[in-house]
């Protein structure tokens, strides 16, 4: 626990599959059939932003966010199945990596989804301990599917491992256990920053990716029937109660004045029914390049550093989480690849008067252009407004204004062609630079 103001804790806790129209500091909230009171005063303690940036699922938003990078340069382009090739690539340099560096200690507690094998576990990369699951939570439904044959597949578990050691299984991760993950992530990770405190002074770093609000979207039975509006809205008032959870520890340890407190999501909402969610007055899911898919919540505390009850329209990206932690740890970056990530603390800092040095970014679902969004626009180059429901590449993109048309239903290129040289500027010097910096060979896909 670090008393260093130049050296912050710092607490990353990552939403799975919140959009951004679920809680009722987004607009949602009793209006989804649960209130978020926790995370609501939270939001009301520091910076809320507006135009926070995804990418298209689980695998390329974390990897992202542990690398600075975009997926099209990792090569962590979607989910795969357990017993193929995932994760990152050893060369890759991780957030706990880097802040390792300059002395801090790290943990995980939850969901990785970057690797699940020996050398590509929490721990083997950077993480000085971990406990949750390497891949996804749809796997806990794998036991109790009818014909469920367990001979032909990897069997989910929650795992745990330590640096320098193997990670071991602890349990099966069935439905049983998929409504008691996230109660034992809180205990995990109150357990260990009561240590680090004990430990003295040394700043650490806590990734905390819940499980909720992901499919099968099943509360803890202590949360069953809570809303009465079934078992989504009873996961969220649990989501917010575990948030909860972790800061009052944070509270209750004596250490919030300098600890970072970072609260975000991975995607935009699920699509499957009956756990269906909203990205509030934007269309479009995750696994689409619509704008409820890209944009989704993120509020930031750091007391007396980030103006409380502030909000910011200003565009950020997940990559810029990690150049900003970096920054604010004061830990350089390597200089022997490209970073997407931004350095955002000035807007944090001053959300009210500063501008985010960020204009616009590319948007790839898998190795495909799907969309360049610059300012206000949003220029489509395949149309997709619901998962599989594409009209494939379009000869003619659609371009929309995003504050005047936030639900992407009007295309105005034919009257504001001026918007495709910027944008096309952006994908060159892109692109040049994607040829230049290839993603990096895995040696697991080499046939």
């Amino acid at each position: 626990m670090s008393k260093d103001p130049e050296r912050p804790n710092i607490v990353l806790i990552l939403a799975d599959n919140l959009g951004w129209g679920e809680l009722g500091c987004y607009g949602g909230g009793i209006l989804r059939g649960a209130t978020t009171p926790r995370i609501d005063a939270f939001a009301k303690e520091g910076l809320l932003l507006h135009n926070f940036n995804v990418e298209s699922d689980c695998v390329p938003t974390r990897s992202a966010l542990m690398t600075g990078r975009h997926p099209i340069r990792t090569g962590c382009l979607h989910s795969v199945p357990a017993g193929f090739p995932q994760g990152l690539t050893p060369w890759e340099k991780t957030l706990p990596e880097v802040l390792k560096a300059n002395g801090y200690v790290s943990a995980h507690h939850g969901k990785w989804h970057l690797g699940d094998i020996p050398g590509r576990y929490p721990s083997d990369r950077g993480f000085d301990e971990w406990y949750g699951i390497p891949r996804t939570t749809d796997e806990s439904q794998f036991t109790s599917a009818v014909g469920f044959a367990a001979e032909v597949v990897e069997m989910p578990y929650i795992m745990k491992g330590k640096a320098g050691m193997p990670s071991e299984n602890v349990r099966v991760y069935d439905l049983e256990q998929r409504r008691l993950i996230d109660e034992t992530l809180v205990e995990c990770s109150k357990d260990w920053l009561s240590r680090q405190v004990e430990a003295g002074n040394t700043p650490f770093f806590l990734y905390h990716p819940l499980v909720h609000l992901h499919f099968p979207t099943l509360p803890h039975l202590d949360f069953v029937g809570k809303t009465k509006h079934g078992d989504f809205s009873d996961s969220m008032a649990e989501m917010d109660f575990r948030v909860g959870q972790l800061l009052d520890h944070i509270d209750s340890l004596g250490i919030t004045d300098n600890t970072v407190v970072i609260f975000a999501s991975d995607n935009g909402p699920e699509f499957r029914p009956p756990y269906k969610g909203t990205a509030g007055p934007w269309s479009g899911t995750y696994h689409t390049a619509m704008e409820g898919s890209l944009r989704v919540p993120f509020i930031i505390r750091w007391p007396n550093h980030v103006p409380p009850g502030t909000t910011s329209n200003e565009i950020v990206h997940v990559t810029d989480i990690f150049s900003t932690i970096a920054s604010i740890a004061k830990c350089p970056l390597p200089d022997d690849r490209p970073f997407d990530g931004i350095d955002q603390t000035p807007l944090f800092l001053n959300p009210l008067e500063a501008k985010s040095p960020r204009e616009g970014f590319l948007f790839y679902i898998k190795n495909e252009l799907r969309a360049i969004k610059w300012r206000d626009w949003k220029m489509h180059f395949v149309w997709e407004p619901q998962v599989n429901k594409s009209s494939g590449k379009l000869e003619s993109p659609y371009l929309f204004n995003t504050t005047r048309d936030p639900k992407e239903e009007t295309d105005i290129l034919a009257y504001n062609t001026w918007v495709a040289q910027p944008m096309i500027r952006m994908r060159r010097e892109f692109e040049k630079s994607l040829k230049q910096n290839p993603a990096p060979p895995d040696p697991l896909k080499v046939l």
